[in-house]
């Protein structure tokens, strides 16, 4: 039967080899193996690992193309809910997710939904269709703010109904946290990033770089003076947060955004490049989630002896089960109930150590998770010349407050509806510039609701007899 088929492991770098090197860890499947992965499917007549996929593509159906071979099938089945595959099967946190819901995991482990999407992804980028996919023009026009996963999904599924989009980016690079936020060795951005970002500009997108929203341009004037019907605010959550303790404006103190920015979009790692950051001999990643795991291992490749601080156990850690293996095997060293309270420094102001507090666990707080409590008299230090915090992002407060009758939480986040409105007609949001740093899917299914209430709001405007009921 098919469901004794055991999984098929994925064939990945030496940890050795790779802690050395910026090459993407997983080397994914070869055809057979993804065929073979998608044999273990049993096609459920109600497939939980729909309802558990942000964006609800259907997976059945693609593996069942896939298992017959037909690779072309299944990414168009894939196509028609998400842009970026390729993306999404390397980052997507599957296991609490389309995977986590597969029935097969109950008693065993679950079809590895995310493997195949990524193999069926780059089959696409290698084979598919390069020709313009343009729909007819409907003769509106949306604006979008941020070309990261929330402004490309919203972005595609409005062009695919006919509107004509315009993304505005305010880096140089297109991809938002796809380009800055997420390493190399997680995810390539010329064969994976860029390929994908093509195939958005090819539904006929068009992309401008280097424009500010609050500053080059506004939300007011976009609607106001250029004709745009609806504008989509897709601009993330860059803002670090600090802990506030003393020491942390000392020289080798980082927020992981600015490490991660350095490392990624101007090629720190690259010795070609003349962008350099200092790693350090020895790095403190303050922080258990997804980008203090990047940062660890960023760190790690850059020559430093690396390490996690996190003031929770290794029970409570936020970030993918994946990524903490990895870094395990990479020699990453983790310093569980520990959190810091001071950032020591030399007499050039230059980090070298930092103090801390062991932790115990006490009740759950409001997230569900047990609370850290300091251990009394448990003060001690650990020897670093640089500190990263990842203590999570906030958005940048220049739209909102450039914005007229745009209204945002205590949190500095915009404030929208489940479909993206938001309190000014006519502009909508969504991913991380609404519910805070969260995941590239997520932020990919906001955008795509948003497309659709985009899409109802500009017919009620204009054509409300076109609206379904």
């Amino acid at each position: 039967m098919a469901n004794r088929i055991p999984r098929v492991a994925v064939r990945e770098q030496d940890p050795a080899v790779r802690a050395t090197n910026f090459k993407e860890v997983c080397y994914g499947y070869d055809r057979d193996e993804a065929i073979l992965e998608a044999s273990r499917c049993l096609h459920c007549k109600n497939p939980r690992c729909v309802e558990a996929c942000p964006v609800n593509i259907r997976i059945p159906d693609f593996i069942k193309a896939l298992t017959e071979g037909n690779e072309a099938e299944a990414a168009a089945i894939i196509a028609e809910d998400s842009s970026l595959p390729s993306i999404c099967g390397r980052v997507c946190p599957q296991e609490t997710q389309c995977e986590g819901s597969c029935i097969l995991g109950i008693k065993g482990e679950p079809v590895a939904i995310g493997k195949l999407e990524r193999y069926v992804g780059d089959w696409s980028i290698a084979n598919g269709d390069k020709e313009p996919r343009k729909t007819a023009r409907n003769g509106h026009k949306v604006a979008v703010i941020g070309s990261g996963p929330s402004g490309l999904a919203c972005a595609s599924d409005l062009a695919k109904m006919g509107y004509e989009v315009k993304i505005f980016e305010a880096l140089h690079e297109v991809g938002g946290v796809l380009t800055y936020g997420i390493p190399e060795f997680r995810l390539p951005k010329k064969a994976v990033v860029a390929a994908e970002i093509e195939a958005v500009k090819r539904l006929g997108v068009e992309i401008e770089t280097d424009v500010i929203a609050g500053r080059t341009i506004t939300i007011d004037s976009l609607m106001d003076e250029e004709g745009y019907d609806a504008v989509f605010i897709g601009s993330g959550a860059g803002l670090p947060r600090f802990m506030g303790i003393e020491g942390e404006n000392f020289n080798g103190v980082f927020s992981a955004n600015e490490f991660l920015t350095r490392a990624n979009l101007m090629k720190a790692y690259d010795s070609h490049y003349d962008t350099p950051i200092f790693a350090g001999r020895r790095a403190v990643v303050v922080g258990g989630g997804n980008v203090a795991m990047d940062a660890v291992r960023t760190a790690k490749r850059l020559g430093a002896e690396a390490v996690i601080v996190y003031r929770r156990s290794e029970t409570e850690l936020p970030a993918r089960a994946e990524e903490v293996h990895h870094a395990k095997e990479e020699g990453i060293e983790f310093r569980m109930l520990t959190n810091p309270t001071r950032i020591l420094g030399d007499e050039q102001g230059r980090v070298r150590g930092i103090s801390c507090v062991e932790m115990t666990l006490g009740e759950p707080d409001e997230s569900g998770r047990r609370a850290p409590v300091v251990k009394p008299g448990s003060d001690f230090e650990i020897e670093c010349d640089v500190v990263i915090m990842a203590l999570g992002t906030s958005p940048n407060p220049l739209i909102a407050s450039t914005t007229a009758g745009l209204e945002t939480s205590r949190r500095g986040c915009i404030v929208a509806d489940a479909e993206g409105a938001t309190t000014r007609e006519g502009v909508f949001a969504g991913g991380d510039a609404v519910t805070g740093a969260a995941t590239v899917i997520l932020a990919m299914g906001a955008g795509r609701r948003a497309a659709a209430a985009i899409d109802r709001y500009i017919k009620s405007k204009t054509n409300p007899e076109k609206l379904d009921i």
